[in-house]
């Protein structure tokens, strides 16, 4: 299995299709493993024209689990742009010097810190379903954070049943299906199950604080997507983000909710493809 390194940390990234195609990284969000990135979805983008790369973030799935790592003043182990390194490190690994790169949610935080810190590795930058850091854009209902930061899963069919859950509160509503949904978690699950990395996740996000003021330098071409029914992170988080980064492309999905069901993939791959494959690499 192939794996990177970083300092102490080691990440299990996998890749689709052509490496002489142009690459393109895809960051995952909170909790989510690689394999939230469905090989067939990889796949259509490798039919776009794309190098797929994919790769588990620390603290989930095969990458390292900081289990007990010395935390901070502000309870956090590390922060994104740490995450935004190991990022880097997997573009090294997989001997990529420049990449496309797409994250979700919290990959869209972290892709963001890669076009502050470490522009010379990026062809172009979409974020997605995220935001800047700043505490008025962005926010969750009173429900969707209640979920968020609930009790986590003890056991499988808990971790399925707190899955569902979520999407019935800031899923799509359209394209909601609890077998698909039940079907995903499993695998999560018997993959790896680690709640516990999840929250030292969320901390590192909230360690983070805003990264607003950074944006207005940002050079990389920029994509932001945004579904109109999400209720985990407002689609004011992705507004504001497009308008901090200079000339970025902002994109509103009627209906999509905080999640990216089969039924919008193939809308994914030709605005994603549409945007960067137009570009030098």
């Amino acid at each position: 299995m192939p794996f990177a390194t970083n300092g102490d940390c080691t990440l299990y990234y996998e890749s689709f299709g052509d490496p002489e195609d142009p690459a393109l990284l895809m960051v995952n969000g909170l909790g989510s493993q690689c394999i939230n990135y469905a090989a067939e979805w990889c796949e259509m983008f490798v039919d776009a024209g794309f190098h797929v790369i994919r790769f588990d973030n620390r603290d989930v799935g095969l990458s390292t689990h900081f289990t007990d790592a010395t935390v901070d003043e502000q309870g956090a182990a590390y922060r994104l742009i740490d995450m935004a390194a190991d990022a880097v490190a997997v573009l090294d690994a997989a001997d990529v010097e420049t990449a496309h790169v797409m994250g979700l949610s919290m990959g869209g935080m972290i892709v963001q810190h890669l076009a502050i810190h470490h522009r010379e590795r990026l062809v172009t930058m979409t974020s997605v379903m995220s935001r800047t850091g700043e505490p008025e854009y962005g926010s969750s209902t009173s429900e969707a954070l209640a979920r968020l930061t609930g009790t986590p899963a003890t056991d499988r069919a808990s971790a399925i049943a707190n899955s569902i859950e979520a999407q019935r509160i800031w899923g799509s509503p359209e394209f909601a299906d609890e077998e698909r949904c039940a079907a995903d978690a499993g695998r999560a699950f018997d993959r790896s199950f680690d709640p516990a990395g999840a929250t030292r996740q969320y901390l590192a996000v909230l360690a983070s604080g805003s990264w607003a003021h950074r944006l207005p330098a940002v050079t990389t071409p920029t994509l932001v997507l945004h579904g109109t029914a999400d209720t985990l992170i407002d689609i004011s988080g992705g507004r504001r983000t497009a308008e901090l980064v200079p000339g970025a492309k902002f994109m509103a999905i009627d209906g999509m909710g905080h999640d990216y069901p089969p039924q919008l993939w193939q809308r994914w791959v030709d605005a994603i493809a549409g945007f960067c494959l137009s570009r030098p690499s």
